[in-house]
């Protein structure tokens, strides 16, 4: 416990930096989520430059500070924790978006017992939509596309293939 607690404040300490580097004033909040993964949550009045177009610069940030944790982790000899970064809520906020999303759709295939195409998503937008969809017995889902095409189509289940 005390070493988990120790590299909670190793991260805390490299978001700090990333962004006293950006000369952004944000307060971190250490939240936790299920499965007891830390959740770090910068709370700023500069989100945009953070947040960036749909989440992008977000993501690069996450991708960025797991990086640089792993790398520090590395060096101490310590083993690295998962844990997930938002700005704001944008991403818990964003997740119900598409979770809702997920469901409206779903109910339009249930409905017109046709397939729905959604928009180009991200990897891990795709994974909320399967992972929400996942619950319906009727209904399947399958990502399709190639890179920043890429997008999930759910379908009723009688007309899926098998």
């Amino acid at each position: 416990m005390k070493e988990i607690q120790e590299q909670i404040q190793i991260i805390k300490k490299i978001i700090e930096g990333i962004l006293d580097k950006m000369t952004i004033e944000a307060e971190i909040d250490i939240l936790e989520e299920e499965e007891n993964i830390p959740r770090f949550v910068i709370r700023t009045q500069q989100a945009g430059i953070l947040i960036g177009e749909n989440g992008q610069c977000l993501f690069a940030l996450n991708h960025l500070l797991k990086k640089i944790a792993e790398n520090e982790f590395l060096k101490r000899n310590t083993q690295r924790i998962q844990f997930s970064l938002d700005i704001n809520d944008y991403r818990v906020k964003k997740n119900e978006e598409l979770r809702t999303l997920a469901r409206m759709n779903a109910q339009r295939v249930r409905y017109f017992k046709k397939e729905v195409e959604l928009e180009p998503m991200t990897a891990y937008e795709r994974r909320i939509i399967h992972s929400t969809l996942s619950e319906y017995p009727d209904i399947t889902t399958e990502s399709v596309g190639e890179g920043d095409y890429r997008h999930v189509v759910i379908k009723p289940l009688d007309t899926a293939e098998k």
